[in-house]
């Protein structure tokens, strides 16, 4: 990526912020934008960076906010009216954009969310190994109090104390609605202490106990090993927990004059007439719609 771009992005990812990554891949003449040229959209339809005019631009944000919320990777055609230069691409999403001056574009959209998020309680070697099996895999881990509460989104608890802070950290986890807890006790251990915590059948039910899936686990980090894969196991058949917040999408609209879809921001060029709000793509087919309305 460019500078400004890749430094952008490793600050979001450190921040867990969700955003888009948008990279021309093919670009024909007379388009503006280059094969390399980049940028980050994010949950705003806020845009960093150059992947075209503002007609192209607009696509992309659409597009964008499509893939950051659940659709996934995605290559854009973005197409000129009447434009058939570019042959078919398998798993592409076309969209003819009547205002483009001309010149076909091929973006390819990556959704970057933060990996879940797994608080570990505890400094036992259990608790050690499972956080550096955990790095390998790419999730991202926290220290957690006993006390304290998880912080918002994470999507496992593992309480690995083995004595100490454990029903505190249950408790905190239970009252947080984590997705999945975990805790690293016997089975007759584990047992007492749910007792102890005077648990229904609901919440019981939450806690697994002992941790980790059975692999016949003897050391520290055999045993981590069964509860990373219980961990990733769960993570798969339910989906991946939210791994942090996004924001409200923008509305969309359709450009009265061109007819495209396009989503609705600070910077979309618009006109009011009478009670009624109008949003363009760009602002020829803004200034078309106001020659249209004062003429008519």
């Amino acid at each position: 990526m460019p500078k400004t771009v890749s430094a952008r992005a490793l600050e979001l990812a450190q921040r867990r912020v969700p955003f888009v990554h948008a990279r021309v891949v093919r670009a024909q003449a007379p388009a503006s934008a280059h094969p390399g040229d980049e940028a980050i959209v994010y949950g705003d339809g806020t845009i960093d960076g150059f992947v075209g005019g503002m007609c192209a631009e607009g696509s992309v944000r659409t597009a964008a906010l499509g893939a950051l919320n659940g659709g996934g990777p995605l290559l854009l055609r973005v197409l000129p009216a009447g434009e058939v230069a570019f042959p078919d691409t398998p798993g592409a999403t076309v969209v003819v954009n009547p205002c483009l001056s001309g010149g076909a574009l091929e973006i390819f959209l990556e959704p970057v969310l933060p990996p879940p998020l797994i608080e570990v309680v505890g400094t036992t070697p259990i608790a050690e190994a499972f956080i550096a099996l955990a790095d390998v895999l790419g999730y991202a881990t926290a220290r957690s109090l006993p006390d304290g509460p998880p912080a918002e989104y994470t999507g496992a608890v593992i309480v690995a104390g083995q004595g100490r802070g454990d029903a505190e950290a249950l408790r905190a986890a239970l009252d947080a609605d984590v997705p999945h807890i975990a805790l690293v006790a016997s089975r007759r251990r584990g047992a007492a202490l749910l007792d102890e915590l005077g648990l229904g059948e609901a919440e019981r039910a939450r806690v697994h106990t002992p941790a980790g899936l059975d692999i016949g686990a003897r050391t520290a980090p055999e045993v981590a090993l069964s509860i990373l894969a219980e961990v990733v196991e769960a993570v798969h058949a339910r989906g991946a927990p939210p791994p942090t917040a996004l924001p409200e999408q923008p509305a969309q609209a359709v450009d009265p004059v061109c007819g495209m879809t396009v989503t609705v921001t600070a910077g979309t060029p618009h006109l009011t007439a009478g009670e009624k709000e109008f949003w363009f793509c760009g602002t020829g087919c803004r200034d078309r719609c106001a020659t249209g309305l004062v003429g008519g």
